[in-house]
């Protein structure tokens, strides 16, 4: 009766180590798949925000340039602002499609980057 308590005792204890580790290494997953995540997304927005910036002034530019070109002070701001206008009723019109559906799916797939999903629904793999 001694050795089945003691072995109680030790299938308890390597339970709740078990499960204390198998805690620790979720957390630490979700720590590198976050850390990876927020280190993609501020590289990108730093491109973008260079980019912005480079379109900003070419576009000023543009505007300077299509205003001299039609000897009108605002005309060529006026033509710019209008060509920005329609590209954004175009992005609002198929926002899902250009850019709602694709950024969800790069997120999905960065979280999943290393999950075997075959492998994780398998009923034997519990076993």
């Amino acid at each position: 009766m001694n050795t089945m308590a003691t072995n109680k005792k030790l299938l308890i204890s390597k339970t709740e180590n078990f499960t204390k580790t198998s805690i620790d290494l979720l957390k630490l997953n979700m720590v590198e798949k976050t850390a990876d995540i927020v280190s993609s997304v501020t590289s990108k927005l730093v491109i973008l925000l260079i980019v912005a910036m480079f379109i900003f002034f070419l576009n000023i530019g543009l505007s300077l340039w299509i205003s001299e070109i039609l000897q009108s002070s605002y005309l060529g701001f006026l033509i710019v602002s209008g060509f920005y206008l329609i590209i954004s009723v175009a992005v609002y019109l198929y926002q899902w499609q250009w850019l709602k559906n694709p950024i969800s799916d790069r997120i999905v797939t960065k979280l999943l980057k290393n999950v075997n999903l075959d492998e994780e629904l398998n009923p034997e793999h519990y076993e």
